[in-house]
């Protein structure tokens, strides 16, 4: 914490107060055993948890005059990290940022230090511009020296050394002794501490490409030489108990790594491609999800509409969506909302990608004759009260899906649709009868991820094209008098939303810096169809699907592009992010 003189002191206590943070009592409180214990005052408030570390850094920073940044989700440049040495940089919990116009900013607890400042300056021979974070923004950047993808190179130069020395040795035996295992360790670590959810191996005719998606986006880190292609591919293969030898066809595996105190289950996807073979990480993080069905983003009527779904006996509860919109983490979450010891759960999934406890799990594997129709037969002689088939792909298994939730069992499952009305045709196509999708679906949920705003944010007012858009989407949702404002928000979940009518709406976007794009983490757009009588009744009739989502919406069903713009509204993601997710569910 920042050391603070008398003046500033009393400055900060003033704004704390002034802006709700700490009532006049409790400071009075706090300054009395501050005094008593002979501690700093605002070291006491951060250590009882009053306030919270980033808020009162950020108000010390606006009492010191100095620019504050949150530095608790940031990934810097590895070469800007180069430019102060890591010794230096926890001496003096100082961290580089970027390059601004020649001088390089850097962020420090005790920005206000300038004997600290000057010796930064002079020792990196260059002027700075100071910002002001918490420790915890400060060590989340140290702890990215210990993660210098430099090294990657440096790996790769002394494999390619060691492989021409000793040519004759053979890739398995350079892999078990050459630093390639560093250098998939320190990717992998980049990739954890990064917040990736996948890491791509591809190979170019004369490098090898490595990219990460962060928040849903690729972004390439670096490039390999492609002397190394074999020696990494080889490793990833031993680790994931793959056969080395075999190039021609697709490979699937995983393994499990520990990260500092995380453990995170990799699932590999291995396939040949014309400069050689491209591998697919796929990072899934033990520790970091909850399956809380409300911090997924439901909310309002959609959570009403699941939460009826899943309290039925029997019936089919389906999710639709893209690869990687979340469908199975949705899964995980409904179970998690049933789960007791009174009911037997079990699921077929390929692969399991989340082990959950009081779950029986079954992982598909077609090579010895397992596969998601089999299985599911084998399922329902277990005594089951509800059922999981990881993906309905073909007729049969929709089929089987259909006779188990007939014969009184609760099924979850996900197909790859465009929308929530889209299931229901999709089935029809499978060759299930309209009457026993009709008589068998309970609710269908459609959705799709887009990118949270990062906690650093401005506020704008809508262009007359934004506000035009948003009341195209959701006008007839939004309230039209101050006295509908209490009833509306609570009936879709919402606080406090605006009126409907006005010439601009304060929306909110996330501030770009060379430590940010402006946003971190995502959350899910959802629509939530629930299966009434007259839905039914279009079923059996073979509607279409826009007819079946404008039966829905008659009905007061939210759409993806409708929930997004609320979630606009509420300052959580922007127009362009919904925009980019729902354009093709308009």
């Amino acid at each position: 914490m920042a050391l603070m003189t008398a003046d500033m002191q009393t400055k900060l206590v003033s704004l704390l107060i002034s802006e709700g943070l700490v009532s006049k009592s409790v400071l009075e409180d706090v300054k009395q055993a501050a005094t008593t214990a002979n501690k700093p005052l605002i070291v006491l408030l951060n250590e009882r948890g009053i306030v919270d570390d980033e808020l009162l850094t950020h108000a010390i920073a606006q009492v010191s005059g100095v620019p504050y940044v949150n530095l608790t989700n940031s990934v810097i440049d590895q070469n800007i990290l180069g430019l102060l040495p890591e010794d230096i940089a926890e001496r003096f919990m100082a961290v580089p940022l970027a390059e601004i116009q020649n001088r390089l900013a850097v962020a420090m607890i005790d920005a206000n230090n300038v004997q600290a400042v000057d010796y930064l300056a002079n020792r990196i021979q260059r002027p700075l511009k100071v910002f002001m974070a918490s420790e915890v923004g400060v060590r989340h950047v140290l702890d990215q020296y210990k993660t210098d993808l430099s090294s990657v190179g440096e790996a790769a130069e002394a494999s390619q050394v060691e492989a021409s020395q000793e040519s004759n040795r053979g890739v398995k035996t350079i892999v078990q002794d050459s630093p390639i295992s560093k250098a998939l360790s320190t990717i992998l670590e980049y990739a954890v501490k990064s917040r990736a959810s996948d890491v791509h191996i591809e190979p170019l005719e004369n490098a090898l490409k490595i990219r990460c998606r962060i928040d849903g986006m690729l972004r390439e880190i670096m490039q390999l030489p492609k002397s190394i292609e074999p020696a990494l591919i080889s490793r990833i293969k031993i680790l994931s108990n793959l056969k080395i030898d075999e190039h021609r066809i697709p490979q699937d595996g995983q393994f499990t790594v520990k990260i500092g105190e995380k453990e995170v289950d990799l699932r590999i996807a291995i396939s040949p491609v014309i400069w050689g073979e491209q591998v697919v990480i796929r990072l899934l993080d033990k520790s970091g999800n909850t399956f809380d069905i409300e911090e997924l983003g439901f909310t309002g009527r959609s959570l009403r509409a699941i939460r009826k779904g899943i309290k039925k006996p029997n019936g089919m509860i389906l999710a639709s969506g893209p690869t990687g919109s979340g469908k199975t983490t949705t899964l995980y979450a409904l179970i998690k909302e049933i789960k007791n010891d009174t009911i037997n759960i079990v699921t077929l999934e390929d692969p399991v990608e989340y082990k959950m406890d009081g779950v029986n799990q079954i992982q598909v594997n077609s090579e010895i004759g397992l596969t998601f129709a089999s299985g599911l037969r084998s399922i329902l002689r277990q005594d089951p009260n509800v059922v999981m088939v990881g993906e309905i792909r073909d007729s049969e298994t929709a089929n089987l899906a259909v006779q188990a939730a007939l014969t009184g069992h609760l099924v979850f499952s996900t197909l790859h649709t465009n929308s929530a009305a889209g299931v229901l045709p999709r089935l029809l196509d499978m060759g299930v009868e309209p009457f026993l999708i009709a008589s068998t679906v309970n609710t269908i949920i459609g959705q799709r991820l887009v990118r949270r705003i990062d906690k650093k944010r401005e506020t704008y007012q809508s262009n007359p094209i934004e506000t035009q858009n948003i009341m195209a989407t959701v006008g007839h949702l939004l309230p039209k008098t101050p006295e509908d404002v209490e009833r509306i928000s609570k009936d879709l979940g919402y606080k406090d939303l605006p009126l409907s009518g006005q010439s601009a709406y304060t929306l909110v976007r996330g501030v770009e810096s060379a430590t940010s794009k402006g946003y971190s983490g995502r959350i899910g757009l959802h629509e939530v169809m629930d299966v009434t009588q007259e839905i039914q009744s279009l079923i059996v009739a073979h509607a279409t699907s826009a007819e079946i989502q404008r039966k829905a919406q008659e009905q007061g069903m939210v759409t993806m592009r409708q929930d997004g713009y609320l979630k606009v509204l509420q300052g959580i993601t922007t127009l362009e992010e919904v925009n980019r997710v729902t354009s093709d569910t308009a």
